[in-house]
C-alpha cells in the first residue's frame, strides 16, 4: 500500500509536511505506521497549485528519501494546495507512468489501497474510459483507471456521484464479489476531497487536522506529527471537501438518501 498527505489553505512551503515533521511522508517511504506494508519505496510524486489552472507536477521512480532534489523543491515550493504520494506497488511496474499524482487539466487524483482482481478487469476499465480521454491513460494502474473513468461519469461537476458512479462501474465489470479499498485526495485546484471506502471490514486509514492558526487543514493516509490528539479519523464510507476557510463537510460516500446527479 502507499502513503499520501494533502494540504489546502495559507501558502506554506511543501517541506513544512513532507519533510520537517517528525513523522513526516518522507519517513514514511521507509517506515509507515498504518499501512501494510512499511516500506514505501516504488516512487512517489507531487502536484501543486499556484497561479496558474492546472497544477504542477513531480515524479520519479526512486524512494522518496533517496531523490537529491526533492528536498530543494520542497524547501523552495509555496503552495496553497498540493498533493503528495510515496507509493508501494501492489502488482503493477514501478515506472513514472504508474506514480501518483495523476493529473488530467485542472484535476489531480491520489490513491492509497486496491481493486482486487483488476489484472482480469483491466481490458473493461480501460474499455470504458472514452476516447477523449483516453489519451491520458500513460500507466497500468488500477488508480489511473479508476480516475478517468471518474472523469468520465461527472467528476468536474459532481465528485461526490461520480465517485458512486465509478465503484458500480467497476462492480458492473465482474460476476464475483468485489473487493476494492480506496484511501483518494483529489482537487480540481479549488476544493481539496478525500474518500474513505472499503468493501471490506478494514479500510484504508484516513486523517485530517486543522491548522492552530486556523488557516489550512491536512489530510493524510496517516498522521505525519507525533500530536496525535489534534488529528481526527475519517471513518469508512465517508465523502470529504475541504476548503480552506470553511469547516471540512463529511457526509456517508454511500447513503440511500443520496442520489448521483
Amino acid at each position: 500500500m502507499c502513503r499520501w498527505a494533502a494540504y489546502i489553505g495559507k501558502p506554506l512551503y511543501l517541506s513544512d509536511i513532507l519533510i520537517a515533521p517528525e513523522h513526516s511522508l518522507i519517513d514514511q517511504s521507509s517506515c509507515a505506521n498504518k499501512g501494510k506494508a512499511r516500506l514505501n519505496a516504488d516512487g512517489f510524486g507531487l502536484a501543486w497549485y499556484s497561479q496558474k489552472k492546472e497544477p504542477g507536477v513531480f515524479k520519479d521512480i526512486l524512494s522518496a528519501w533517496s531523490n537529491i532534489n526533492l528536498a530543494s523543491l520542497a524547501d523552495h515550493i509555496r503552495s496553497r494546495l498540493f498533493l503528495a504520494h510515496i507509493r508501494a506497488s501492489t502488482g503493477t511496474e514501478v515506472s513514472r507512468t504508474n506514480c501518483h499524482p495523476f493529473i488530467v487539466e485542472r484535476w489531480s487524483f491520489i490513491h492509497n489501497g486496491l481493486i482486487g482482481g483488476f489484472e482480469r478487469q483491466r481490458k473493461l476499465a480501460d474499455m470504458a474510459i472514452p476516447g477523449p480521454l483516453y489519451h491520458h491513460r500513460k500507466g497500468t494502474t488500477d488508480s489511473e483507471a479508476f480516475f478517468l473513468i471518474a472523469l468520465s461519469l461527472g467528476l468536474e461537476t459532481d465528485p461526490h456521484g461520480a465517485m458512486l458512479k465509478t465503484i458500480q462501474c467497476f462492480q458492473d465489470f465482474t460476476t464475483d464479489q468485489l473487493h476494492m479499498r480506496l484511501s483518494i485526495a483529489m482537487s480540481d485546484g479549488y476544493r481539496l476531497y478525500a474518500v474513505r471506502y472499503s468493501t471490506e471490514l478494514s479500510a484504508p486509514s484516513l486523517f485530517y487536522k486543522m491548522h492552530q492558526s486556523k488557516d489550512g487543514y491536512s489530510v493524510a493516509s496517516e498522521p505525519y506529527d507525533t500530536d496525535f490528539e489534534v488529528w481526527n479519523v475519517v471513518s469508512n464510507n465517508s465523502f470529504c471537501t475541504f476548503h480552506a476557510k470553511d469547516a471540512p463537510i463529511i457526509v456517508p460516500l454511500i447513503a440511500q438518501n443520496y442520489t448521483a446527479a
